[in-house]
């Protein structure tokens, strides 16, 4: 059973409410959406990559808040919550130098004041190269 308040969100307007900021300027894209999980893809050139010539640290925790954030705020009902992140950490386990990363957000809790997602990043050839987790805040929208 699907666990996004939506019924059916669609790929185009998931990717449409990321806007022109950052998860567009680095390049990430949504891929796919399971019944509890959001997949995304991130390329590994020039603007995701650290001066030593492999993706930086701080690109692939930008695709894991930006994966973990975008799926908890399709969980709850936005005319009356929206989703912060409180706490992220990261292990890089492997050098990307090139291609293109994908991460895959999974809800671990999902509960009426916080949500846990892991995010796991893998290389094109499917090795894993990074796993985060990312700790949401669920804030009631402010009444008028």
């Amino acid at each position: 059973m699907a666990v996004w308040h939506t019924a059916n969100p669609t790929l185009d307007e998931v990717n449409r409410s990321m806007g022109d900021c950052m998860p567009k300027y680095l390049g990430m894209h949504i891929t796919e959406i399971g019944d509890d999980y959001l997949v995304g893809t991130m390329p590994v050139e020039d603007r995701t990559r650290q001066p030593f010539g492999i993706l930086h640290g701080g690109a692939s925790v930008a695709l894991a808040e930006t994966l973990g954030s975008m799926a908890a705020n399709m969980v709850v009902d936005n005319s009356k919550f929206y989703c912060v992140g409180q706490e992220i950490n990261a292990n890089h386990l492997r050098p990307v130098p090139d291609g293109a990363v994908t991460g895959k957000a999974t809800a671990v809790h999902l509960g009426r004041t916080s949500q846990v997602w892991e995010i796991r990043i893998h290389d094109q050839n499917g090795k894993l190269n990074c796993i985060s987790r990312i700790t949401m805040a669920v804030v009631p929208v402010p009444s008028e």
